[in-house]
């Protein structure tokens, strides 16, 4: 399905969902070096509003990744609440935006819905929402978890700690971390983004993260953000990991294997769930 735009008498087109997504984004570095960005602010502009323009249906149509060829894509449209999405099924992507900011969507019609939705729509109707748009949005939504913490419960603002180091020393990321947790930092997770995707590298910082929660007895959830496969064998040799990033599901193994062997449910939600440039440029 193409889409186009005319802006001040140049005619945009953007031959599909994926590379009309890729435009409408924010300008990104890495989207740039992917060849996958918008050629300029005009271009944008318009991608941008020809996103507006098109239909969510054709997020169902149109998969940013093959269904054919990605066992997530596979696993979001056979597990897609046609139900939930009936009461937004006919609208564009710029009438849903106006639909979220509108008094008539509050918290339990967002919770009803949210089924509804395929992370390429969610996707979408945030490139064409002001940040003020945004937070408008988020305060509608309440999602409470616990597990050593309670984090979501409404006027509380938990933080994410991240104590990266350029050469992923322990030493380094431990002091970074005693300092962020000085600050009040880290109570929604501590999460690590590793330079290497060493299974050792990982394995190291797991031990070192599940210690210190130890010894400081700080009710915190810890993650290293290396790709799911490497979590994986970090954990067959005993790693204590609670929690692993996904990156780049369904590639070096079947997404069907790591559900069964873990007992969860992998579903793309944010940025970091893509695999490729299709997947970032999707959101």
């Amino acid at each position: 399905m193409a889409f186009a735009h005319t802006l001040d008498g140049t005619r945009y087109q953007f031959a599909d969902l994926k590379s009309l997504l890729a435009r409408a984004s924010p300008r990104r570095s890495g989207d740039e070096l992917a060849g996958i960005a918008a050629a300029s602010a005009a271009e944008r502009v318009a991608a941008q509003m020809a996103l507006a323009d098109a239909p969510l249906r054709a997020f169902l149509s149109d998969a940013v990744v093959p269904y054919e060829s990605d066992e997530v894509t596979r696993l979001i449209i056979d597990s897609h609440d046609r139900a939930a999405f009936a009461p937004v099924a006919s609208m564009t992507v710029g009438e849903f935006r106006d639909r979220l900011l509108g008094e008539d969507a509050d918290t339990p019609t967002l919770a009803k819905l949210a089924s509804g939705l395929t992370p390429e729509m969610a996707a979408a109707v945030c490139k064409i929402m002001r940040l003020q748009d945004l937070i408008a949005v988020a305060a509608k939504c309440r999602t409470t978890t616990a597990f050593r913490n309670t984090i979501g419960l409404a006027g509380r603002l938990s933080t994410r700690l991240q104590p990266n180091h350029p050469t992923d020393h322990p030493a380094g990321i431990g002091a970074s971390i005693v300092d962020g947790l000085m600050l009040g930092a880290g109570d929604a997770v501590i999460g690590i983004n590793p330079v290497t995707d060493s299974v050792d590298t990982v394995a190291s910082l797991l031990a070192m993260l599940d210690e210190m929660r130890a010894r400081l007895e700080a009710p915190i959830q810890s993650c290293v953000l290396a790709h799911v496969t490497t979590t994986m064998a970090a954990m067959e040799r005993g790693a204590p990991s609670i929690s692993y990033f996904n990156p780049s599901p369904a590639r070096s193994q079947p997404i069907g294997r790591l559900a069964s062997r873990f007992r969860c449910s992998l579903r793309r939600t944010t940025p970091l769930g893509r695999s490729g440039a299709a997947r970032s440029a999707a959101m």
